[in-house]
């Protein structure tokens, strides 16, 4: 099902999310000295962000770059807000191959706080956006 209306509600939602955990420097420290670009790519809406990790602050673009990513990661956007609302199990979502993820999955590991801090702050956000915590 889908949740999101339009890329443009997606970016919406994202972007306030990604300001709230820019709030907490030190809890996405791990990837914001990474020296990592990670592309994150989603279908139903189609969008692409881009996350720059290669120093602080983060930074968060939205829409195709041009440029090379250290990985890449395909989801459909409601498996991302399931995953985020706690729906769904992100580590069962990457080891059945419903997340594509491109790169050294090694180096991937450093993208745990940032998503972490983003499962915790996501609900409040989508829910301030009128975006559901539950599918129906």
């Amino acid at each position: 099902m889908q949740i999101f209306h339009s890329s443009e509600q997606f970016y919406n939602v994202l972007n306030d999310l990604f300001q709230q955990v820019s709030e907490n420097p030190k809890n996405i420290e791990t990837f914001t000295r990474s020296n990592m670009v990670i592309r994150l790519k989603t279908t139903d809406p189609e969008a692409e962000l881009l996350l720059d990790g290669r120093q602080p602050p983060l930074e968060v673009f939205f829409g195709p770059r041009p440029g090379a990513a250290n990985i890449e990661i395909s989801l459909p956007a409601s498996l991302l807000h399931r995953m985020w609302t706690g729906l769904e199990s992100t580590s069962a979502a990457f080891f059945s191959g419903k997340v594509k993820v491109k790169g050294n999955m090694l180096k991937a590991m450093q993208l745990f706080e940032l998503f972490e801090e983003a499962e915790r702050l996501y609900p409040a956000v989508a829910k301030s956006h009128g975006v559901g915590t539950t599918q129906s």
